[in-house]
């Protein structure tokens, strides 16, 4: 399913002219540098092209002749390679292996451009014929050519060498002979054709790695060696390849990157839903709350359907992880424009609580979310984040594992954020409603609730309170010493606060609203209880995160009063 989507997918974006998607035998490869020659191929220039991104130098994705599949052995390309296949020279210094790279690139152009009546071929040919690998250690600033791909282009033409026509009709012409002996039915089409022994390898990932591969002797199958343990023809094998190439680009906007995870996405049409994902739930600046995409987000989160999405249009979502010499496919997701739009809106009206403060973002993405439930977000774990992809796109209940490592978070710093709170809040509001029990926590603070541990969070927040007042110097509160066990074990825990709180209480400004405040909440609870559940202690961390804002909420108020 996953490779005929791809396959669909290639098919429709090479109908696309503003999709620059190689036809088959061709391939997209990242090219530094250009080799300028003379019509007597001689070496001119040697022309940087990389792009500056940032601070960094990055090659131009380029359409050139297919890249051969270099498992084993040296194979070279036509018309462009690295440096140790084109100038026999590289970052090392085997003399030896070197010239067996030079010798064998040198054999295939002879092999095809001997048969094309083409100047640019030709000077191609000619700079072979005289070229000394020894030379390459002159070109300018050789450090940082050595190792990068390289293409031709001839002296005083705007058309590098492998796009003139010639050379592309001959190419196509050598690529099809060299065609796969293997015959079989394709599991993509389902009709005969040349099975591939050997799938592409992707870009995007530190090493290359293929979805498909055979690469053991102990997976070969009656005798079928490779990729024909899982025959896929030739060209649906280059179509899914080079699709999946194409939405793992490093600009692409149809990708998400959170930790080593990479999810991508596409529609069976074209959709603005496929510009809109990756903003929306992964945004780690202000770009993924744009006035396009904040109006889209709010009629979605009120439940209405955006106009123009063409909503039966089928969406495609898949997650991937490096494994080893082959992806580990970690989620695989097909819905429709419409069900993705709902349940995104879902997504983010269970997330809704009240800021802390006016910069906290409205619809925080995954990665503002799952950074809460680590010291470092480099530390997000990827299951975890298939996990909470899972339950964002199906609309079921939040992994717990997401609940019990923002509780943990909190436990070890004390510090109940807006995005911590929206994540406590978002796991329970949507476990219960699974469950068809009741769930008495908003968006603001709830007086009414009856549940023990959200009014003891409460209480938590207004002793915290009195003692600031009590002490403004203080380097720390209640919340430094006590959060996590008032949390666990409030019987234990808040009968010595309470002692401790009236003292506080009577060097406080506020002593009468702070006595209210406490009678008030404690009139609810009928004992503290000995021990709280996890599911409690959200509900103890989002009673606190109410209490506290709606106190600094009045704080406020009242200062603005005083200055009228």
């Amino acid at each position: 399913m996953i490779l005929q989507a791809l396959n669909q997918y290639y098919e429709r974006l090479s109908k696309d002219e503003s999709a620059t998607i190689p036809l088959f035998g061709f391939s997209e490869e990242k090219i530094s540098f250009v080799l300028v020659v003379s019509p007597q191929g001689k070496l001119l220039q040697t022309r940087d092209i990389r792009r500056q991104i940032k601070n960094k130098l990055v090659p131009q994705l380029m359409n050139v002749p297919e890249a051969v599949i270099r498992t084993s052995g040296k194979k070279s390309n036509f018309i462009w390679d690295k440096t140790q296949y084109i100038l026999g020279a590289g970052i090392e210094n085997n003399k030896d292996e070197l010239q067996k790279c030079f010798g064998i690139f040198q054999k295939l152009q002879c092999e095809i451009g001997n048969e094309i009546d083409d100047e640019g071929m030709m000077a191609v040919l000619k700079f072979l014929d005289h070229w000394a690998p020894n030379n390459a250690y002159k070109i300018p600033n050789w450090e940082e050519v050595a190792g990068k791909n390289l293409i031709f282009q001839l002296d005083g033409q705007r058309q590098y060498i492998h796009e003139r026509p010639k050379i592309r009709q001959a190419w196509l012409k050598f690529h099809n002979r060299n065609r796969s002996s293997v015959i079989g039915t394709c599991l993509v089409t389902g009709e005969r054709r040349s099975i591939a022994q050997l799938h592409s390898p992707l870009g995007g990932f530190a090493d290359q790695v293929r979805l498909v591969s055979f690469n053991k002797d102990s997976f070969i199958s009656y005798g079928k060696e490779q990729n024909v343990n899982a025959p896929v023809g030739e060209e649906p094998a280059f179509n899914y390849a080079t699709s999946l190439n194409y939405l793992l680009n490093f600009d692409s906007r149809q990708k998400i990157q959170i930790a080593d995870s990479t999810v991508v996405f596409w529609a069976e049409r074209r959709s603005p839903m496929e510009g809109f994902l990756g903003r929306i739930v992964d945004s780690k600046d202000d770009s993924g709350e744009t006035p396009e995409i904040k109006h889209f987000l709010e009629a979605v989160r009120e439940g209405k359907k955006p106009k123009n999405l063409d909503g039966a249009n089928k969406f495609y979502i898949l997650g991937l992880s490096p494994n080893v010499s082959r992806l580990a496919v970690r989620f695989w997701f097909v819905s429709t424009v419409d069900d993705i739009a709902l349940k995104i809106g879902q997504h983010f009206q269970d997330l809704s609580v009240i800021k802390s403060f006016d910069s906290d973002k409205e619809f925080p993405g995954i990665w503002w979310l799952l950074k809460e439930t680590v010291r470092d977000s480099k530390d997000i774990p990827p299951l975890l984040v298939g996990a909470m992809m899972r339950s964002i796109l199906t609309g079921a209940a939040y992994p717990q594992t997401l609940l019990s490592s923002v509780i943990g978070r909190i436990r070890a710093d004390g510090n109940v954020n807006y995005y911590r709170a929206a994540i406590i809040k978002a796991c329970l509001v949507r476990k219960y409603r699974i469950m068809n029990q009741p769930m008495e926590v908003g968006m603001t603070l709830n007086k009414d609730s009856t549940s023990a541990a959200y009014r003891l969070g409460r209480l938590f927040a207004v002793l915290e309170k009195a003692q600031k007042d009590a002490i403004p110097a203080a380097n720390a509160t209640i919340k430094d010493r006590f959060y996590g066990s008032a949390s666990a074990t409030p019987k234990v825990v808040f009968p010595l606060l309470l002692r401790l709180a009236q003292h506080h209480i009577q060097k406080s400004n506020f002593r009468i609203s702070l006595e209210k405040d406490i009678q008030e909440i404690v009139s609810g609870v009928k004992e503290f209880p000995a021990h709280l559940s996890l599911d409690e202690q959200g509900l103890f961390a989002l009673g606190y995160y109410h209490q506290k804002k709606d106190i600094y909420t009045k704080s406020e108020k009242k200062e603005e009063a005083s200055h009228v």
